[in-house]
């Protein structure tokens, strides 16, 4: 059936699911007979709970599923332009359908932005006059000079995103699919990215975002679509979705769609430190990581309470992952002052005294099993009552994962989890290690409204257990519901 688009033309669907179901090899049913049109131009938000099968539609879209995924059946039928993802090569898919993933690092070919720009115009043949004038209109279009001959390897997350997102762009492709694009992003990033989609939108393009922070799409999308238990079972207007209370919305699982309330920091900023450290907590004088070019960020001044959450903010770029790195051991080239209690700790010292969770949890999953992960991390707590609180490991292991929503899922694999669902399952393993201190990198990437309050409480929970947490993140949400106070970092 042909469909209005934005210029008033009529044309086929641009995208279109019917009576699409996915199960995984063990019969697990993670959609179930979805059905979705998507008009040419169209901008389309899926959103909802983690774990409810918003990103499998979006796989199902760009042929990873069943491409790249053999072990997940797909039932019914898709189409995008005309083209089965599942029936198609890659490559003639991939002029129709552009993909953003949540971990931009999974996109990445080449160790330099101007490669990787350049990478799938010549892998379609295309002539080198042709690459260079599609990446100078790319550039100029999405305001991306920035980007231009960058290592990838030192570029910040928010600008990985972006390049992501431009060597996308520049093959020009009609449908565009955003995996939660703005997971890592800091408020400027995330108003690069909005301006983006503006632009690509206003060339006719098709976008589908599967997204929590719904506060940055309210003015482009046309309809949200509420993705729960493998199904789409709603619709919002623009103006629905904005309307909805607070109570709707976290019966939902849904973030705040109103940018007042999604990007103001309700808790003070941390005040000036004492000359010396605490006696109980953590203390950081003068404190900075050093690589060849100099300081990565300004020396760092700043106290954690035992009892304390503190959160530290600041730009894409400015240093907030190095900090908790080298604050945990995992950075070399350190000079200033870590303390705990009063006492300096070398880089050993506070390996042991520290948990980390990462921006990219894959890196911290080992085992076959979310328990099984979960015992890797207690095998070795501090003591029989550890830092942490919990009692025994057995115990400690069922009260943590019943508080973050994981115990029906304590026989998955870990690489067969959602996105927020892993996230979940790191910070999981470091509670359970019963440290002295932990630090949370960004630890709302891919949460939905109710676990990211549930990851605030328990966070409350443990320091209320004189544990010093380090919460590093743009969720001004997340900041607001835990932390006591919030340092804004300033790089070099």
């Amino acid at each position: 059936m042909a469909a209005q688009t934005r210029q008033g033309v009529r044309e086929a669907p641009a995208v279109e699911l019917r009576g699409v179901s996915c199960r995984t090899a063990d019969g697990s049913l993670i959609l179930d007979d979805v059905n979705l049109r998507v008009r040419p131009g169209e901008c389309v938000l899926l959103c909802g709970r983690s774990g409810m099968g918003k990103t499998t539609v979006t796989k199902c879209i760009n042929g990873l599923i069943p491409q790249f995924e053999p072990g997940i059946e797909r039932i019914g039928d898709v189409e995008v332009r005309g083209l089965d993802p599942a029936a198609c090569e890659m490559y003639e898919l991939a002029r129709r359908v552009g993909s953003v993933f949540q971990n931009p690092k999974s996109q990445f070919f080449n160790l330099t932005s101007n490669d990787e720009l350049a990478f799938g115009l010549e892998a379609a043949g295309e002539d080198a006059d042709v690459i260079e004038r599609r990446i100078g209109e790319t550039v100029t279009a999405l305001h991306a000079e920035r980007l231009l001959g960058r290592s990838v390897t030192k570029m910040s997350g928010g600008e990985k995103q972006s390049l992501v997102f431009a060597s996308v762009d520049v093959m020009s492709p009609d449908v565009y699919v955003l995996d939660e694009p703005t997971a890592n992003l800091d408020a400027e990033a995330v108003r690069v990215l909005h301006d983006q989609i503006a632009a690509i939108l206003a060339h006719g393009k098709t976008v589908i975002v599967a997204e929590h922070r719904l506060y940055f799409m309210a003015d482009l999308i046309d309809r949200a679509v509420l993705v729960d238990g493998g199904r789409i079972v709603r619709e919002f207007s623009p103006a629905e979705l904005r309307a909805l209370t607070d109570a709707e919305r976290e019966e939902l699982g849904l973030r705040a769609a109103d940018p007042d309330d999604a990007l103001a920091v309700r808790c003070p900023s941390a005040p000036p430190c004492a000359p010396e450290p605490l006696e109980r907590g953590l203390s950081l004088r003068g404190f900075s990581c050093v690589r060849k070019a100099g300081r990565v960020f300004s020396p760092v001044d700043l106290d954690v309470p035992r009892g304390a959450v503190v959160g530290v903010m600041g730009a894409n770029g400015a240093g907030k992952t190095t900090l908790v790195r080298a604050v945990a051991g995992l950075e070399r080239a350190c000079e200033g002052a870590v303390c705990f209690d009063g006492a300096s700790l070398r880089r050993k010292e506070r390996r042991r005294a520290c948990s980390l969770v990462m921006q990219d949890v894959n890196h911290q999953l080992f085992s076959d099993s979310v328990r099984g992960e979960c015992e890797l991390a207690a095998g070795s707590p501090r003591d029989a009552d550890g830092a942490s609180g919990l009692g025994s490991p057995a115990a400690r292991i069922d009260e943590v994962l019943a508080a973050l929503d994981l115990a029906h899922l304590e026989e998955r694999h870990p690489m067969a989890l959602s996105g927020g669902q892993k996230q979940r399952l790191a910070i999981a393993c470091a509670l359970l290690a019963g440290r002295e201190a932990l630090l949370l990198d960004e630890p709302t990437s891919g949460l939905d409204l109710r676990h990211m309050m549930e990851v605030g409480r328990l966070v409350r929970t443990l320091a209320e257990r004189n544990i010093c947490i380090v919460v590093v993140s743009h969720d001004c949400e997340f900041l607001s519901c835990c932390c006591d106070c919030v340092y804004e970092l300033e790089g070099r």
